[in-house]
């Protein structure tokens, strides 16, 4: 499963891969295994990443990970298709832009594992990082197992599309703050130094506390997918085409606009109590290629405190407005949440620095699990009340039994697509 795709027949890719996998995770190429209770500062060692997910996200956080560090290798990857993985390895390791990256690409035969367990084998093998870049509806099982096997995480963001699911990403959550492992986010503005200081000076009273808040993703569409090949099954053109299914994407609002909203989140320090929204489809055709998410929703928000945020997300296509932003309005002035911070490197490789020096004790300890897993949550509680036309608390959220995934997976799998959701009909669980 990747976060990019293409028309190339499943039939029609080299079978290498899964006799590969099947070897399982020994061979001649052993890793050195390094405890993560040793590496904060004691051990200065080259760390070994493997990689779930080889699509266009994957490929490229994997060269933010070996430009942000010198320390670093990649020896192992894992995806659902065998075509994903062998067109990004081949792409990072003939990466002629920059050779010194694609010589710490060491990812051999037998450390290539395709299937819907492919995960499995990876967070097996002996390896320091895990960097999760699937689609978002695996994220919760992926961390759970990477957890469980003492790896530290690089983890893209969402980190998840239902409320079940994220659960479970919030108990491994826990489990990784009690071993200590490290967990990076793709929530990359909380490594932007202007963000940062800013959002530091913010929390100190620079504009006085915070009385309004207000978040927009207002873009473009994502479609992955234009055609369906007539020998893919369900489960496979739904992975396909993940971004128009909610199950595995989350819709525009979890998948996205999470940016937005959890930067407001991290200046308030804590997630709404509650919401009122609404959306629907003013564009998007209701065929297979456009899935069952919304192109539009619009959420009022409102913290523990009486502070509300207004947030409004939207994919439509053409040259139309857009506007990706945040900001806060305090008692004696506003913010965009950048704008009183210094510049610094470029934020989606600032993460990944920011990992290796919290693993190897350079830097500070980083663990974003809960505070991301509760702004998934934020989101989800937006989309669901958007759905439904109910206003949804976070305590309704926290224990909803609304589980997406399906129970059964495999190439030809059935799956049938719900119904885009209407408000009044749709019933919030």
């Amino acid at each position: 499963m990747s976060n990019s795709t293409n028309n190339i027949s499943q039939d029609a890719v080299s079978r290498r891969s899964f006799l590969t996998a099947s070897a399982g995770t020994g061979g001649a190429a052993a890793f050195t295994i390094v405890r993560p209770e040793v590496l904060r500062g004691q051990v200065k060692t080259k760390l070994k990443a493997g990689l779930i997910g080889v699509g266009g996200r994957g490929r490229q956080a994997v060269n933010d990970l070996l430009t942000g560090s010198e320390n670093v290798e990649v020896v192992a990857m894992a995806d659902v298709f065998e075509d994903q993985l062998e067109k990004n390895l081949a792409w990072l390791k003939n990466d002629q832009r920059n050779a010194r990256i694609a010589e710490r690409v060491k990812v051999g035969p037998e450390h290539r594992f395709v299937g819907f367990d492919a995960y499995k084998k990876l967070v097996a093998s002996d390896l320091d990082i895990v960097m999760l870049c699937t689609p978002p509806g695996y994220r919760p099982e992926h961390f759970e197992a990477a957890i469980e096997a003492g790896k530290h995480v690089f983890c893209e963001k969402p980190f998840g599309t239902d409320p079940v699911g994220v659960r479970r990403f919030m108990e491994a959550a826990k489990k990784s703050e009690e071993k200590k492992l490290t967990v990076v986010s793709g929530a990359q503005r909380r490594f932007n130094r202007e963000y940062v200081e800013t959002i530091e000076k913010i929390k100190k009273g620079v504009i006085g506390e915070v009385v309004a808040a207000y978040a927009y993703w207002v873009g473009t569409p994502v479609i992955q997918q234009r055609s369906r090949n007539p020998q893919w099954g369900d489960m496979t053109w739904q992975h396909r085409a993940w971004y128009s299914h909610v199950w595995i994407c989350g819709d525009q609002i979890v998948e996205q606009h999470l940016h937005n909203i959890d930067v407001i989140n991290w200046v308030m320090g804590t997630h709404p109590i509650s919401v009122v929204a609404t959306g629907g489809v003013a564009w998007r055709p209701k065929d297979e290629i456009h899935g069952n998410i919304y192109d539009h929703v619009s959420s009022d928000f409102v913290y523990a405190n009486g502070m509300r945020m207004s947030s409004y997300c939207r994919q439509y296509p053409g040259a139309l407005y857009r506007n990706v932003s945040e900001l806060v309005v305090g008692q004696r002035g506003r913010s965009n949440c950048h704008d009183l911070g210094s510049k610094g490197e470029r934020d989606y490789v600032a993460e990944h620095t920011a990992l290796v020096n919290s693993i190897r004790g350079d830097g500070p300890y980083i663990n974003h699990a809960m505070a991301v897993a509760e702004s998934t949550m934020t989101c989800i509680m937006a989309r669901e009340s958007a759905y439904s036309g109910m206003e949804v608390t976070w305590d309704m959220i926290m224990n909803s039994k609304l589980d997406l995934q399906p129970k059964k997976s495999g190439y030809d799998e059935k799956f049938e697509v719900t119904p885009v959701p209407v408000p009044g009909v749709y019933k919030f669980t």
